[in-house]
């Protein structure tokens, strides 16, 4: 490689979190009224969420549609401003950075979003979309430079450099994707958000996008917080996993150690649901049906955000609310049934 050189921690070196959060917390107030508008409530999107993830590593987050993932991963990246808490990278306090301290955390932090088909602009060629970054951060200098470095980024992620000239449009789900992956290590980052990356795709374009994101992750020394509802594809793709549910986290912990031994009657409901190839093991298997849908976040239950649908609720979880709690070595859970 001619400037994607590999980034790897001193031999001997303490390995301290790249990123840090803290009490993250995302309310997006709701008001009434066309001319003399009146805030009546807040949709608390993400509600007291913390984690840290080391160098080199994934953290995968998961939970139903409308838990807050992407806006956990939004407010990380400061495409929203946090209501409050704190967001720290490499010792850099996000939510505070201005100016432009601001615009060089940018260039260290990036996201591949989910819909491929919304995420690149249709009006330029794919070689502007990947060498815009490069040029808005100084990385590349001359029109000659600039198309070698995007001619290298196209076939680091499988992409035929000739293509370099074509418009979104002409290129599959699987290939844009791709493209918004090349767009993403362009400016050579330390920490991506991946935005379900690979849900809008075809289950066997999903394989080649995992592996494609893991051999990226080894070759640029990436971290990566990975956003998903397939606890499948987490599990392969992750070293620890947080379980979100209405705004919290539930459960996180070890990959292994969640999937084999999981404490929060939530997460026991989503592993239930995965399929298991084996039909003798399938059928033996105890199936965790939850009863209703996920409730609004602006009108939150009170004390356990998951007591409406836990099969092991009592009335103590109307009213308490259970605290994120270590039961074991790097095994958290949010339940006063634990």
């Amino acid at each position: 490689m001619t400037q994607m050189e590999e980034r790897a921690p001193a031999p001997g070196q303490e390995v301290a979190p790249l990123l840090e959060v803290k009490d993250l917390k995302m309310h997006f107030p709701v008001t009434s009224g066309v001319i003399l508008q009146r805030r009546v409530g807040d949709i608390k999107a993400v509600d007291g969420v913390s984690f840290t993830i080391r160098p080199g590593e994934t953290l995968g987050l998961v939970g139903e549609s409308g838990s807050g993932k992407t806006t956990v991963g939004r407010c990380i990246i400061q495409l929203n401003a946090p209501t409050s808490g704190e967001v720290w990278l490499d010792g850099v306090e996000l939510t505070t950075a201005k100016g432009k301290q601001m615009r060089a955390m940018r260039r260290r932090m990036q996201m591949v979003f989910q819909d491929p088909y919304s995420s690149l602009n249709p009006r330029m060629s794919i070689g502007s979309i990947i060498g815009e970054p490069m040029l808005v951060h100084n990385i590349t200098h001359g029109k000659n430079e600039l198309q070698e470095q995007v001619a290298e980024l196209l076939h680091v992620v499988g992409l035929n450099p000739s293509m370099a000239d074509r418009y979104p449009h002409e290129f599959s789900g699987g290939q844009r994707q791709r493209i918004g992956i090349a767009r993403a290590i362009a400016v050579r980052p330390e920490f991506i958000v991946a935005d379900e990356p690979v849900s809008a795709l075809d289950v066997s374009i999903q394989a080649q996008l995992i592996n494609l994101l893991e051999d990226i992750q080894e070759q640029f020394n990436l971290t990566f917080l990975f956003i998903a509802h397939d606890l499948s594809v987490v599990r392969h793709m992750s070293e620890n996993v947080a379980v979100m549910y209405l705004g919290k986290i539930m459960e996180l912990a070890d990959r292994n150690e969640l999937y084999e031994n999981p404490l929060h009657p939530y997460t026991r409901a989503l592993l239930s649901a995965v399929p298991v190839p084996n039909p003798r093991v399938e059928a033996q298997r105890e199936r965790i049906v939850l009863q209703g849908t996920i409730p609004s976040p602006m009108n939150a239950p009170s004390g356990c955000v998951f007591h409406t649908r836990c099969p092991i609720a009592v009335d103590d979880c109307k009213v308490v609310t259970p605290p994120l709690k270590e039961y074991a070595p790097g095994h958290w859970a949010a339940c006063i049934k634990v």
